[in-house]
């Protein structure tokens, strides 16, 4: 695992809305930090609506996790393009993640149930 990246189980629950929808709610969720960057919220796909989710042509590489691939939400009036990411097999000390979901702040909210 790369030095500069923590995983780790998150208490609590949460949930993740779009288009005005709950598509996800969790008590198992993954936080994953990176550096400096913002804490990542992962959700199991076991509790997100995949009805909901478009397969993406679109894939990304990250040196640390490896290959990413993308889904859309449909929503009821619109297609959030590229909202979500997940890695599907990813690399060495990072399988954590694996089959994961996470959301793009400016296309879904996620947040912890209080």
């Amino acid at each position: 695992m790369a030095d500069h990246i923590t995983i780790r189980q998150h208490p609590g629950s949460w949930v993740v809305r779009a288009g005005g929808a709950v598509i996800g709610e969790s008590d198992r969720v993954l936080e994953l930090t990176e550096g400096s960057y913002p804490p990542v919220i992962y959700f199991p796909r076991t509790d997100v609506a995949m009805g909901l989710m478009e397969p993406s042509t679109r894939t990304s590489t990250c040196p640390w996790k490896g290959q990413a691939s993308y889904y859309s939400i449909q929503t009821k009036s619109t297609l959030l393009k590229d909202a979500v990411w997940s890695y599907e097999a990813p690399k060495a000390g990072m399988e954590r993640i694996a089959g994961y979901l996470a959301f793009y702040p400016d296309k879904a909210t996620v947040e912890e149930l209080m």
